[in-house]
Parts: C-alpha cells; structure tokens; sequence
C-alpha cells in the first residue's frame, strides 16, 4: 500500500464536509480516488456502490461497508440579531461544543466561517456558571448583526448544515494523524485502499464496497445498502472511540498505535463468534495486531448488516481515533494500515467452505 498516496487521500476525505444527509462532497471524493477499481451506483440516500472489476456470476458476495457521514449540526433558528441557533447531528457532549469555528453552508452551497459562542463570564448570573451547558445555551456567530443580513447577505437559511471546521494534518515522525470526521473517513479510505490492494486479484467471491450514509443517526444508510448488496458476509470499518486516555489501562481495549479493535458486542450487535475467532487466527498467522474489545454501548452499521438477508455474519475492524465526535481526532496510520491489512488478508484466505461455517 502505497502510504503517501493513502494519508493524501485520508486527508482529503477528511477535509470535506458531510453531516448526516449532506454527503454529497464526501461521495464525489471516493468516485475520484476510486474511479478505476469497479462500476459505481447510488441510491437516493446518497448510498455509493462500488462493484469490483473481476466481479463474475454465482459467487458469494462480501461487503465491505463505511459510513461517509460526520458529526455537526443543522441551523434551527435564526434570531433577530443575527445568531444563529442549531440542533446536533449525531453524539455530541455539550461541552465540546463551544469556542470552536465551524462551517455554515448558504443556499449558493458555499461554506461560511463561523464560531460557536456562548454567553461570556463577565456576564453570567452565579446560579449560570454553576448550571450544566446545554446546546440551547450555545449559538453560532458568523459576524452578522440582524436576521436581514444573515438572509439577504449570508445568504442562510433554516436547515442549513453545519460542520466543524478543521484540516488534517499528519506528523511523519510520530505517525500521527489529527482532523476530523475520522469517524468513518478512514473507513471510508479503508475500503478503498483495500480494493486496490485486491485489484487484480483472483477470488471466490465477490467484492461490493458501500458507503453508507446516516450512520450517525441511526445507521440509516445501512439499513438500505444491506438489502441491496444482500451479502453474505460483511467486514466494517469503523472509527471507533479510543479508550485509552479515560480508562485504567488493565481496561483499555482500543489503545493507539497497538492495531485496529475487533468488537465482540455492543449494544446492537453480538458479532458472529465463527467469523471473530477466523479473523484473529488470520491475524495471529501473519503478525497483524489487532486488539479485543467488549462493548456495553455504541454501535457500527454492523448492527443493520447482520440482521438482513437472514442473517449475516460481520466483523467490525475499528480503527481506534481519539476524541471521536469533537472537533480534531487523533489516530495512528499505522493502526489504519494494519486494519486495510488485516481485512486484505482475511479475504484472499477465505473460502466457500470457511464462508459455510460461519
């Protein structure tokens, strides 16, 4: 795997801006890096198909799945000095939020620098500084001083998406990526970077890659890219939340720089213990680290694959990023290269019978 060419593509599809149901700049971007690896199809959720070249008849079909949505947040009001107050898209924690810039887009489709602010401590009541923050505390700020300018000038308008603003960087000598919407971009990069390691490659089933819109809603893209493919198998890419930094390290199970997380379970999934203990046995057999992680809340689009078409065996290879659904995460090329590997591996090795006993 070629590794510049894989951070230049990480970063641009971090970069581009897509909430929940705005992923059109996200989709454009993996038909670009993805153009020559197989025939692209969408639906009206802005699901994108890429059916791999080599593709042939009466094979059993493996899914590979990304969400290409982001965190953010949708203007719900507009207030008569300018102010623009929103709602979240997808998990956030209140206090993330504030004193962060953010992108608004106007109905011309441009993107509007704006921060999101808050009452300031010269003027806040005693019982407001001890009162928890809620969103409805926050507004967003783009310069506007009248809900005319904000109309007339700004050109926004109710519904507006909103997205965090940041750029990806990646520091060379400590293997550090940092930006934002890594849940799911390096999904999204996973998957195409697998298929162009396997391009070429004779095998005895079919590749699909989906990227699946909504996830952070409700896993809504899935839900529908699961019924189309009908796989009959499925591999997950996923940022998952790092847990090293909040947890006592006997506990940590998604720790950068040690290898992408297998999960065993959350809170929508118990993941098939057939296909699980093949993965970490093609791990083990060709020195791939990996890590384990059992889950008491979250969920993947696994939660919506494996419950379709009757049933279908998935694993979720996580790519652990800190400070997922905030402004910047932090996560390690390696464990993104390790987890492309990992699922490179898994399916050059798989066969009609090893598919069978899952």
């Amino acid at each position: 795997m070629d590794k510049q060419a894989s951070i230049r593509r990480i970063q641009r599809l971090s970069d581009a801006n897509g909430i929940s149901g705005f992923e059109d700049a996200v989709v454009e971007l993996i038909r670009q890096e993805a153009e020559d690896l197989g025939n692209f199809s969408e639906d009206s959720l802005r699901n994108l198909y890429l059916e791999r070249s080599g593709n042939g008849k009466d094979r059993p079909v493996l899914l590979l799945d990304a969400h290409t949505d982001e965190v953010g947040f949708m203007v719900k009001a507009i207030r008569p000095d300018g102010m623009l107050e929103f709602i979240t898209i997808g998990g956030w924690v209140p206090f993330n939020i504030p004193a962060h810039l953010v992108r608004v887009r106007n109905r011309d489709g441009l993107y509007i620098p704006g921060v999101v602010a808050s009452k300031p401590p010269h003027f806040l009541t005693e019982a407001e500084r001890k009162a928890p923050l809620e969103v409805r505390d926050l507004v967003i700020d783009v310069g506007a001083s009248s809900a005319e300018e904000i109309e007339h000038e700004y050109l926004i308008e109710i519904a507006a998406p909103v997205v965090p603003d940041a750029h990806c960087s990646y520091d060379e000598v400590h293997d550090i990526l940092m930006g934002k919407a890594f849940d799911n971009r390096l999904g999204c990069a996973a998957v195409v970077s697998a298929m162009e390691e396997l391009r070429g490659d004779e095998l005895p089933l079919n590749i699909v890659g989906a990227f699946a819109s909504q996830e952070e809603v409700g896993t809504r893209g899935a839900a529908v890219t699961a019924q189309r493919v009908t796989p009959d198998l499925a591999i997950v890419f996923e940022g998952c939340p790092a847990d090293d930094t909040v947890v006592p390290a006997y506990q940590a199970q998604t720790v950068l720089k040690r290898g992408p997380m297998l999960r065993h379970i959350d809170a929508r999934m118990i993941t098939n213990p057939r296909f699980q203990r093949y993965a970490l046995d093609i791990a083990k057999r060709e020195a791939i680290p990996v890590q384990r992680a059992v889950r008491t809340g979250g969920a993947t689009n696994g939660a919506p694959i494996h419950l379709s078409n009757q049933g279908v065996p998935a694993i979720v290879v996580g790519i652990p990023v800190r400070y997922a659904h905030t402004h910047y995460g932090i996560s390690s090329y390696s464990d993104f290269a390790h987890g492309v590997e990992l699922a490179v591996k898994i399916i050059r090795n798989i066969t009609h019978d090893i598919i069978a006993g899952f």
